[in-house]
């Protein structure tokens, strides 16, 4: 795994690999307020345009084939931005890169969110593997479906460059499964707008490059 910004060499690439760079959206009022979002449709606010227009200068230059997202307008508007700076036409809709369905915590700060029930709270902060949200989604089935999506747009797309706009604890739970990380260390720092690389060859998805920034909401 390297961390280097710069996109993978055509040296370290074979014709078959696909680089994709999963872009958390931008910040969204909940955000701030470090609030569980899930899928309530909230939009992007003021901050949150300008973190998408920052990710769509960092990958101005990388020759993106396509824009895919999840159906959310936070993630919608983000994927725009970067398409419209890269001149893509069309942003691709994918439902495997929607946000984890948080059931009751939904709305909830995690401080909430424990006082509501506290095991399953402690083990969606350390077993990422065995979590369920109350009433929600089970997080390894978050994970798979992530992966999946993953897998899907490197097949589409071998030998290119791909954006792919989600949610930070999606791209957590993509980086515990290709790392084998459990416990608490399974929450990384993803910052809103930041890139995550990872490069997807014969099905399977390899991690790049980690995300910059120091939010772990």
């Amino acid at each position: 795994m390297s961390q280097d910004m710069a996109a993978p060499t055509a040296e370290t690439l074979s014709t078959r690999t696909c680089t994709i760079y999963v872009v958390r959206h931008g910040t969204t009022t909940m955000n701030v307020e470090n609030r569980y979002r899930g899928r309530r449709d909230i939009p992007l606010d003021a901050q949150g345009y300008q973190d998408a227009v920052d990710a769509a200068r960092q990958l101005s230059t990388v020759g993106l084939a396509a824009v895919y997202t999840g159906g959310l307008r936070r993630t919608i508007a983000t994927g725009q931005i970067i398409a419209d700076e890269a001149g893509v036409p069309d942003l691709r809709i994918m439902h495997g890169l929607i946000n984890v369905d948080y059931g009751a915590w939904e709305g909830m700060t995690s401080q909430e969110a424990e006082m509501y029930d506290p095991v399953a709270f402690r083990l969606y902060k350390t077993s990422p593997s065995r979590a369920v949200c109350p009433n929600g989604e089970r997080l390894r089935d978050a994970q798979e479906r992530m992966l999946s999506a993953l897998q899907l747009i490197g097949e589409r797309h071998p030998g290119e460059h791909v954006a792919v706009v989600s949610h930070a604890v999606m791209i957590r739970l993509v980086v515990a499964a290709l790392e084998h990380t459990e416990g608490e260390q399974w929450r990384i720092p993803v910052g809103r707008g930041s890139l995550t690389t990872m490069l997807v060859e014969d099905g399977r998805v390899r991690l790049h490059r980690l995300p910059d920034g120091d939010d772990v909401d």
